[in-house]
């Protein structure tokens, strides 16, 4: 009995220096059955991007009317473009028995929790102190000292959200591998929940009261 007939949806959020990128990366290695949802988008292609596997490309009408039929996920528009998760993606990763990771901020991990309720675990990736965060982004040597301000305003906001998320993460400087492995341990607990168990349960025991 394993239980693993249909994936689960996990958002990893988490301010820009938390890292969580090279985590989720980390998670490939050592965890396959996962897979990252590729986002669709309304701005164009650029040199060398793929249909699928950099994004979906779409234009604005297309986009839009995707909005109204309620096939995205959630969706942000930045620099008059808009990017956006597609249901379709989701459903189609899921099925296959794989657990999806939802790369987005804040504002997206909102939308999904709001459509997906318990079904979406929602996980905070971060950095183990505020130093440490702004040592990351000022490394970069890439952004001005304006631009990396407002960055470091956006990540302290982005933590304050973290009671709202169903787990924390600490990725500890030099160890995206440990984080990766608590991530694939939040991973496989929540495949071990007994409300999602219930028909594994009933397979081997019978009627069970379970939720």
């Amino acid at each position: 009995m394993t239980g693993r007939d249909h994936g689960l949806v996990f958002v990893v959020s988490g301010p820009s220096g938390s890292g969580k990128g090279t985590v989720i990366g980390e998670l490939g290695k050592i965890y396959s059955k996962t897979d990252v949802a590729v986002s669709a988008t309304s701005r164009k292609p650029r040199e060398g991007e793929k249909e699928g596997v950099n994004y979906f490309y779409k234009t604005r009408k297309q986009f839009e009317k995707l909005l109204r039929e309620g096939e995205i996920l959630e969706h942000t528009e930045y620099n008059g473009n808009y990017y956006g998760t597609l249901k379709s993606e989701v459903k189609r990763i899921t099925d296959e028995g794989n657990d999806v990771i939802l790369e987005i901020e804040v504002d997206g991990c909102s939308q999904v929790k709001k459509l997906l309720g318990d079904a979406c675990v929602t996980v905070m990736l971060t950095a183990p102190s505020r130093e440490e965060l702004e040592r990351r982004l000022r490394n970069r040597g890439t952004e001005t000292e304006e631009e990396i301000q407002k960055r470091l305003e956006r990540a302290l906001f982005e933590v304050s959200r973290t009671p709202y998320y169903d787990y924390l993460l600490i990725n500890e400087t030099g160890r995206a591998d440990e984080c990766a492995g608590d991530l694939l341990a939040v991973i496989r607990a929540e495949h071990l929940r007994t409300v999602r168990s219930r028909e594994v349960y009933e397979e081997g025991y019978g009627p069970a009261d379970i939720g």
